[in-house]
């Protein structure tokens, strides 16, 4: 379940590096927990993941790896200094 999991969210950073100039980093990578998984995401503002957040590519592919996640996903807003 993790290889299809991996697979579809592949899909997504793929096409939000390709597409979404505003955003600076989206990389999927390995938690240190075995099957937990972090999405780094870096954007220039707000506007730009209000725009991430609105898009078909994050609601289609969102979905499709919305049914390999168990409990809540923990989603935390960091500030650069």
């Amino acid at each position: 379940m993790e290889k299809e999991f991996e697979t579809e969210a592949s899909k997504l950073v793929a096409i939000v590096n390709a597409s979404e100039p505003a955003c600076k980093l989206y990389a999927l990578c390995r938690g240190p927990v075995p099957s937990t998984y972090v999405v780094l995401e870096r954007y220039v503002d707000q506007a730009a993941l209000d725009h991430h957040r609105s898009t078909t590519h994050y609601k289609e592919v969102g979905s499709k790896i919305g049914r390999y996640v168990e409990g809540k996903v923990d989603v935390q807003v960091l500030t650069e200094v």
